[in-house]
């Protein structure tokens, strides 16, 4: 009796980024219906950093799957070497988010946070969404 073949390891971490995904997406529309309370705004930019940390991570193992040589891997080599393949289309949002992410990290400035909520819901979303619907298109063809 033959054992069929492991999932590849992107499709793995698919399964968290589409959770991941579904969660910020569901502050967006909350945050689109209603003013969000500062705890509300925090939970976003939580979850917006968590969903793009694994949207780099699936696309990196995705890329890896698919025998493209990174090198160094880091986050913004992994969103050239997306845009590159076509996986994504605007590597622009990508640094921007990620520069973003790395902002929220590093210092709290109410303007700073201010410009991220509206960079997920204006632009870091749709991207992550965007990408999140090319690996899931791979991942139903294999």
């Amino acid at each position: 009796m033959s054992k069929s073949p492991e999932p590849p390891r992107w499709q793995y971490r698919l399964n968290n980024f589409t959770r991941a995904l579904a969660l910020l997406r569901e502050a967006v529309d909350t945050a689109a219906a209603r003013p969000l309370t500062q705890l509300e705004k925090e939970g976003a930019v939580q979850r917006f950093e968590y969903s793009l940390e694994l949207a780099w991570k699936t696309l990196k193992d995705y890329l890896q799957s698919e025998k493209v040589k990174i090198e160094p891997i880091t986050p913004k080599e992994i969103v050239r070497q997306a845009f590159t393949a076509g996986i994504i289309d605007d590597a622009t949002v990508w640094m921007d988010a990620l520069d973003a992410r790395n902002e929220m990290a590093h210092n709290y400035d109410e303007t700073e946070f201010a410009t991220t909520l509206a960079g997920i819901e204006n632009r870091y979303l749709a991207a992550l969404a965007a990408a999140h619907n090319y690996l899931t298109d791979k991942a139903t063809q294999k």
